[in-house]
């Protein structure tokens, strides 16, 4: 005997065996028990939802030798060749072939004669709405008034074809598409009788390749055990369709959660050894996203249609709400922009980094980033270092080393009103000379200069106090040391001299400066004091003093050399060397770093850090300084959680912001890369085809094109 393929043998005989469909086969089931029969019926659906089936079966309800009822016997004569497509009273009409008129009004001349073996002769029209309008014409009069003997069961796909006429005759039942659970649940049913091996992964993808029709569902699955060799796996089910791996879709989400560009890189270049559809990649990645939103809104209501309902929740308490939110939005633009890219992968790539980018911060504590100062802003204070009392000098961040000018006393009184200035102090380098104070009279208050920035052309000075002071301005260029804060170093062009300004006496004091720069600064610290308050302000069309991006100087002002170029601030500093090597604790702490797997910035916090204290589980770690941009709340929770994980046990972290001693790290990794370059420059230079090269050619070597060769790649 011929095969037979799943979708033919395992077609339902009786309602009992339907899948799905239970509202119309509740209606069906009522109304045949009760007699209460309609002349026509009409079943729309999209293909493989069954409306054929059901047309069969109730042929069989209408026409069984045991009665009229909803359950057939299915063993009479009319029930086994109405299966086997035979019985003569029901005459089944392709519509899509018959479209005449001609083949209609032949159609009808037989219906008035009585049915040859059956109670009923039923006309099954499958694909109705491709009769011809004078088909539909020719067929009203005897859809409205059939004999008694007869039943119309007309099924098709595109109600809206159908005409107006024609569904106001008949009673309809719209079919629905047939969910991937109950698709899953029913091949599972069906391969466990036929005894072929299957996994349930592969049985999810087919269900979702179905598309909501149970006959391409067997379909697919008679392809996969072809495929397979009489098995259905996930991996044979994937190749055959060509789908994408799901997974992956959560290893792009978990890289944006844990903010690792690195992660979302190579997560994208796995995608694209399969060659995927970006844009379908990107509704994936939006449909989880839909599922994570409604489990954190009502987790009860998360459906597995994708048979990942575990991870969908796993991702919904992992990934705040906004964020949800915001990910899905940039990825709705980033669909609609991604035809105008000029690379599918490219523009799918962007799309990400923009949701890396772009993503809300923590709590406030999102990392800062170090830009050029713009205007006048306020200088902050260094705790570390102590100041004298009512002193505040400038400390340079890159002075040039310029000879200074033969030194004159010079006097400067500068007044300013209390409400226009701002109350901040600045600390000094330990190598900047210190102007000692005279006791000030107690009538008088001693200002304090805040700090010395350069505006367009010009240096403004922030000023507190509203007593006149005179200002000492060092002759020696200082440098700043490594422990100075960024935020308090103010860059000056290289023909201006460094200043140091300190509050003495209102009397005389000799200075080392020359008179047209303590002039400049006079004159321009008045106009900052003449500034109006904010609240006077309001109605001054002028911008603020800040928003200039150039003011013209005075002639006897400052020598300002434009065409130098403008430093740009460093934004990734590579680790000096320590000051001693890792010992004891620090040398447990290189160890255990690599085992806790951290990426990311909670990865650089903790490559940053040296552990100084482990009393039981109270653990202290010491974090470099130049890392506190990056740190806060969130990673120091990050990172207490993966010692948690590693160790099994609770531990209580407390990390400080302390130069570390003892070799991180990120310092044992630089002076390990800083080995490995110089071995290999070693290698080149000592080669000898290298040197003959040298000798005979005039070769040079580029000490820049010189890399290590990784042995672990």
């Amino acid at each position: 005997m011929s095969y037979q393929v799943l979708a033919r043998k395992w077609r339902p005989r009786s309602f009992r065996e339907m899948v799905g469909q239970t509202h119309v086969l509740k209606a069906l089931i009522n109304a045949l028990d009760s007699q209460r029969l309609h002349h026509a019926y009409l079943f729309t659906g999209t293909r493989g939802v069954g409306k054929t089936t059901i047309a069969r079966i109730i042929a069989k309800c209408l026409n069984c030798e045991t009665g009229i009822s909803s359950r057939p016997c299915g063993t009479c004569s009319v029930c086994r060749e109405i299966d086997e497509g035979r019985f003569v009273d029901l005459i089944e009409v392709d519509a899509a072939s018959r479209t005449k008129v001609e083949d209609t009004r032949e159609l009808l001349d037989n219906v008035q004669y009585s049915p040859s073996r059956g109670r009923f002769k039923v006309y099954l029209i499958d694909e109705v709405h491709m009769l011809s309008t004078s088909s539909f014409n020719a067929l009203l009069k005897t859809l409205e008034e059939p004999p008694p003997h007869v039943k119309f069961l007309l099924a098709t796909t595109d109600p809206q074809k159908l005409p107006v006429t024609v569904l106001s005759r008949c009673l309809q039942f719209s079919l629905k598409n047939m969910p991937p659970e109950r698709v899953v649940e029913h091949l599972s049913h069906v391969l466990s009788a036929e005894a072929i091996p299957f996994e349930e992964d592969a049985l999810w993808l087919l269900g979702r390749a179905a598309d909501g029709s149970m006959r391409d569902a067997m379909s697919l699955t008679d392809q996969a055990i072809a495929f397979g060799e009489g098995k259905v796996l996930a991996a044979d089910v994937r190749a055959m369709l060509g789908t994408l791996d799901h997974g992956q879709v959560y290893g792009v989400l978990h890289a944006l959660i844990e903010g690792d560009a690195r992660a979302l890189i190579e997560a994208v270049r796995h995608l694209a050894e399969q060659g995927p559809d970006w844009n379908g990649v990107l509704s994936e990645m939006l449909n989880v996203l839909h599922r994570v939103a409604i489990a954190q809104a009502l987790p009860d209501a998360v459906d597995n249609g994708q048979g990942d309902r575990e991870r969908v929740l796993q991702l919904a308490q992992a990934l705040p709400a906004e964020d949800v939110q915001f990910y899905y939005q940039m990825g709705l633009i980033g669909r609609r922009d991604l035809p105008l890219a000029p690379d599918p992968r490219g523009g799918f790539e962007m799309v990400l980094l923009r949701m890396l980018a772009f993503r809300p911060a923590d709590n406030g504590d999102a990392p800062r980033v170090t830009l050029k100062p713009l205007g006048i802003s306020q200088a902050t204070v260094d705790s570390r270092n102590e100041t004298v009392a009512g002193a505040a000098q400038v400390a340079p961040s890159a002075i040039a080393e310029t000879p200074a000018p033969a030194p004159q006393p010079v006097t400067a009184s500068v007044s300013a009103p209390a409400a226009a200035v701002a109350a901040s102090t600045v600390a000094l380098p330990a190598s900047t000379p210190q102007v000692a104070e005279p006791e000030p009279a107690a009538e008088q208050t001693v200002p304090q200069v805040a700090a010395v920035e350069p505006v367009g052309d010009r240096v403004a000075p922030q000023v507190s106090g509203a007593e006149p002071v005179v200002e000492s301005v060092a002759a020696e260029p200082v440098d700043l040391p490594w422990e100075q804060s960024p935020a308090a170093a103010v860059e000056l062009p290289a023909s201006a001299e460094p200043v140091a300004a300190a509050p003495v006496d209102t009397g005389a004091v000799p200075s080392q400066v020359p008179e047209p720069v303590v002039e400049q600064l006079v004159v321009q610290t008045e106009e900052l004091a003449a500034l109006p308050a904010a609240s006077e302000a309001d109605d001054d069309d002028e911008p603020p003093l800040g928003d200039y991006d150039y003011v013209e100087a005075d002639a006897q002002g400052l020598d300002y050399d434009f065409d130098l170029p403008v430093a740009e601030p460093v934004l990734a500093v590579e680790p000096q060397p320590a000051a001693m090597p890792a010992t004891g604790l620090a040398a447990d702490w290189l160890e255990l770093f690599p085992k806790l797997g951290l990426g990311g910035m909670t990865g650089s916090i903790a490559a940053n850090c040296t552990l100084i204290e482990a009393n039981g589980d109270d653990w202290l770690l010491h974090l470099d300084p130049a890392q506190s941009a990056l740190f806060n709340s969130t990673q120091q929770r990050r990172l207490n959680d993966a010692l948690n994980q590693y160790h099994g046990r609770n531990l209580n972290l407390r990390i400080e912001l302390c130069k570390p001693e003892q070799e991180t790290p990120a310092q044992a990794a630089a002076r390990k890369r800083a080995e490995r370059q110089s071995s290999a420059e070693a290698s080149i230079h000592n080669d000898p085809l290298v040197q003959q090269m040298i000798q005979q050619f005039g070769a040079v070597i580029r000490a820049d094109s010189i890399e290590p060769l990784d042995i672990n790649a």
